[in-house]
């Protein structure tokens, strides 16, 4: 029973799946300090806006409702709508979708379409050395100038 447990955890591509998980987690941590401390406030340079996670827009609620005490964390007040962080997760989805599509999905893709060559074939015609007409390997005569070959 342990053998088959230690046998499944030390394959191959368990391992490389534990390692791309926590290089997944790394990345992802980069791309979000990207989007938060380059991009969005480039893009906010631009509109206006000092961040897009404090973007916040308000709709009417049918009845007042009355906040909890203690607030919890991450608590949203009814009629609240956080565009901002919605329009960063957005931000960074893109960037890890093109970092994954740029740096490992079309490399890949070149890589498996040169071991996927298919082999040339071979011949099956040779030239005739006196009137240069291509006649079948097999042949030992030309049939165009009756030349032996």
């Amino acid at each position: 029973m342990l053998k088959g447990f230690r046998d499944f955890i030390l394959r191959g591509n368990v391992v490389d799946l534990a390692v791309a998980v926590i290089i997944g987690a790394a990345f992802a941590a980069i791309t979000a300090s990207v989007t938060a401390d380059i991009i969005t406030p480039f893009i906010a340079a631009i509109v206006g806006a000092p961040d897009f996670s404090n973007l916040v827009v308000h709709v009417p609620t049918l009845r007042h409702v009355v906040p909890p005490s203690p607030l919890p964390a991450g608590y949203i007040p009814p009629g609240e709508l956080h565009v901002g962080k919605f329009l960063n997760a957005i931000i960074n989805f893109l960037i890890n979708a093109a970092a994954i599509y740029f740096l490992i999905v079309m490399p890949m893709k070149y890589v498996m379409e040169r071991f996927n060559k298919p082999a040339e074939a071979a011949p099956t015609t040779k030239t005739c050395p006196q009137c240069i007409s291509e006649i079948p390997l097999e042949a030992t005569r030309c049939k165009f100038c009756t030349q032996p070959v």
